[in-house]
């Protein structure tokens, strides 16, 4: 009986020790964690504002969209993949990503930065944390002390299901109205994923010169919520129509005041502004690449 009594005063004492580690563990991770996103933080605002001179400045228009209005070449640079970890093991990495960044976008001065997914890289075992909010906050740091105009959408890594915060949260975050340079809208509610928004370009008669079409691809799909087996989700039919239904409104805006213009249909303004140039930026590849690469396999 004595001996059960100290076998089970044992085990409690064991089970005492290791919540006691656990706790000491958590704590200083923690401690650690918040100590690295800080130290991002001030690293992102610690650059130079771009110069860029005659800076355009967007409008929203009646649809909501953002706008930039004007006759000179326009420029637009994507970046991807800035895999922000925003924790204790990924914080040398995150420092230089944020240099390479801004190193990049001091040097050509772009109208408009498009990040195309996995901005935030929250995976515990190289980053040392869940939160994918801490990346983000990094970044857009960045952004906003750059004092360049920037944009994005989602990929896989931004909102891991393991992570602190969803999708939706971590939009929340971005549309965040202190936030001066970010274009980022969260899009219509009636359609799959977040961040499906339009940015125009026009020039000063009103004509529609290139849109930047912006699409949410999702994370993973076929009960792979961890992304284990690669099995990536994709655009959805719904935003599909969208993407139609935004192309065939610009076709139409262009073509009503090229009408009221005289254009001629067998060039001149419609053999330039009609159809709509436009470029659709998102983070996984369309499933025609996917059926590309098996038929080359294949062949």
């Amino acid at each position: 009986m004595a001996k059960e009594k100290r076998k089970r005063k044992l085990a409690k004492k064991i089970f005492m020790i290791i919540i006691c580690i656990i706790l000491c563990v958590s704590v200083v991770t923690a401690i650690a964690n918040a100590l690295v996103v800080n130290s991002n933080v001030k690293a992102a605002k610690s650059y130079k504002a771009v110069a860029i001179e005659n800076q355009l400045v967007p409008e929203k228009d009646e649809n909501g969209n953002w706008v930039f209005t004007t006759d000179r070449e326009f420029r637009v640079m994507q970046i991807t993949d800035v895999h922000q970890g925003g924790g204790y093991m990924s914080g040398k990495k995150d420092k230089l990503s944020l240099n390479a960044i801004a190193t990049m976008i001091t040097a050509e001065k772009p109208d408009l930065v498009i990040a195309t997914g996995d901005i935030a890289y929250p995976v515990p075992v190289q980053a040392g944390t869940f939160n994918n909010k801490s990346g983000a906050k990094s970044f857009a740091a960045l952004m906003e002390k750059l004092g360049v105009y920037w944009t994005l959408n989602f990929g896989n890594h931004d909102t891991e299901a393991y992570s602190y915060f969803d999708r939706e949260a971590i939009s929340e975050f971005y549309s965040n109205p202190d936030y001066k340079y970010c274009l980022y809208q969260a899009g219509p509610e009636n359609i799959d994923g977040y961040g499906n928004h339009v940015i125009e370009v026009k020039n000063t008669r009103g004509l529609i010169t290139q849109a930047f079409i912006m699409m949410d691809s999702h994370s993973y799909t076929d009960g792979d919520i961890f992304g284990i087996f690669w099995k990536y989700d994709n655009i959805h039919q719904n935003q599909v129509e969208w993407y139609k239904s935004e192309v065939e409104r610009m076709n139409k805006e262009n073509k009503t005041i090229i009408t009221k213009l005289q254009g001629n249909e067998n060039g001149g303004l419609y053999k330039d502004f009609y159809p709509v140039k436009s470029l659709a930026f998102f983070h996984i590849p369309l499933v025609e690449a996917n059926e590309a690469w098996f038929e080359l396999e294949k062949n």
